[in-house]
């Protein structure tokens, strides 16, 4: 059934940095290390299954990421008491992973540009991010001895440029409130009397919170944590596919190309699609492209790919000259030269970039319309890379499934927060942001319930 992990509700680019290039997860990384993954320790006891200590109304948060996390901060400073439960043996793997490319937490960028971001869900989230915007975020960070500055593409990042300073800080402070964190926790779903249903490493466990907040994540980078398959627990509900996100794209590059250029850099390049134009960088990969150009078209690339089968976008190999200068350099005679130095001579093209033009034209691109070429060479994807390699997801459970404190409205005293909601952003800080923004909602809105409830707390 559904389960939680610790990129839950962490929509978290993993390998964000301060580049414009968010970086791709290496393979082999260690997905956590050392005392910032540790979780506090927890009274909680259990027996027959049942968490039996808890005589008042609590709270429970299914997954340890920045949108649970924030969830259960939010309950505790309410006063009541709350529980996070996370699949995984240590929390927020996701959120530290994005931190190894230097953790960027959200944008500076005027909050109306910002939250148009969003697309199709800025109206339901503007409300969430004006209530907690991104200078809400800095102080929140700052707050927790984690001073933040901002870079010259807008970009913020803690100035330790990684996670784990600020998580362990963020531990300790839960810890002070209160929170109780149990790893290890499988969620399985519902029990027929409403109960939760988990795994745990001493058996089955049923605990019945009088609130529960979901903070489950999306699916990408599965192996993180989050896996989507909570979708299969709240089944009946309105939940769209989940798809990849800020991700890469299959492209069928010859085995020259791929063997010669595979994991190089495309640097300075603008790339075009309908109505859209980016520069950046990109990476080529042994099977397609990658890198912060691509990742910002990629919600239309994919559904261009979906609707069509392939999807052509159009790359500027020298944005920097005017198609007029490009053809003028052209035009030049050649005297002898192969294209690979007349293109290097002439337009300081690297390899790479050289090799693209001549898989363009071995593909059957006219020579003679070499200066268009330059300006708009044709990459033809064919797919996107899977969720195990997306940055982010989208898809999830509706929006409109929940109501203004992001319950659902068809569960009352369940709530949803994260990258499980229905709802996409490109790399930049718009990812945590609206994770931090949403945990927050969510858990405002589980305290109302519990105050409802009769739970002690300051209302």
């Amino acid at each position: 059934m559904g389960r939680q992990g610790s990129g839950a509700g962490g929509r978290a680019a993993a390998g964000q940095n301060t580049g414009e290039r968010p970086a791709a997860l290496p393979p082999n990384a260690a997905p956590c290390a050392g005392e910032a993954c540790a979780a506090p320790p927890s009274p909680i006891r259990y027996k027959a299954g049942v968490l039996n200590d808890i005589s008042s109304p609590w709270a429970a948060v299914l997954g340890a990421g920045p949108a649970g996390l924030m969830a259960a901060e939010t309950l505790a400073q309410a006063g009541h008491r709350v529980v996070v439960f996370d699949r995984m043996p240590s929390v927020a793997r996701k959120f530290l992973m994005a931190g190894r490319g230097g953790l960027n937490l959200t944008h500076t960028e005027p909050l109306p540009a910002f939250i148009a971001r969003y697309g199709a869900a800025a109206r339901p989230l503007a409300p969430l991010i004006e209530a907690f915007p991104p200078e809400a975020l800095m102080r929140w960070a700052e707050a927790l001895g984690q001073p933040v500055f901002t870079g010259s593409s807008g970009r913020v990042f803690p100035r330790a440029m990684k996670a784990s300073p600020l998580l362990r800080a963020w531990l300790a402070r839960l810890a002070a409130q209160g929170v109780e964190i149990r790893t290890r926790h499988d969620w399985q779903g519902f029990a027929p009397d409403g109960a939760l249903r988990f795994h745990t490493p001493a058996g089955p466990a049923l605990p019945r919170p009088a609130a529960t907040v979901l903070a489950l994540g999306g699916a990408s980078w599965p192996r993180l944590g989050a896996d989507g398959s909570w979708v299969r627990a709240l089944a009946g509900l309105p939940v769209a596919p989940l798809r990849p996100a800020n991700m890469g794209f299959r492209v069928p590059w010859s085995d020259v190309f791929a063997a010669r250029h595979a994991g190089t850099p495309l640097k300075r390049i603008a790339l075009h699609f309908r109505d859209r134009t980016v520069r950046g960088e990109a990476v080529i990969t042994r099977d397609g492209i990658e890198g912060g150009a691509v990742y910002a078209l990629s919600a239309p690339l994919r559904e261009a790919i979906a609707a069509d089968g392939v999807a052509v976008p159009r790359l500027d190999l020298r944005p920097d000259l005017p198609a007029e200068e490009v053809a003028r350099r052209l035009s030049a005679p050649r005297r002898g030269q192969s294209l690979s130095t007349f293109l290097r001579k002439a337009l300081a093209l690297p390899p790479v970039s050289i090799g693209l033009v001549q898989e363009a034209l071995h593909g059957g691109a006219a020579p003679d319309a070499l200066p268009a070429l330059l300006k708009a060479l044709p990459l033809r994807l064919v797919a996107p890379q899977g969720l195990e390699r997306a940055i982010s997801s989208a898809g999830g459970l509706s929006l409109a499934a929940l109501d203004a404190w992001l319950m659902l409205r068809e569960r009352p005293g369940l709530f949803a927060a994260g990258e499980m909601l229905d709802w996409e952003a490109p790399t930049g800080g718009y990812l945590l942001q609206a994770c931090f923004a949403t945990g927050l909602r969510a858990g405002q809105g589980a305290a109302r319930w519990l105050s409802a409830a009769g739970a002690p707390g300051q209302g």
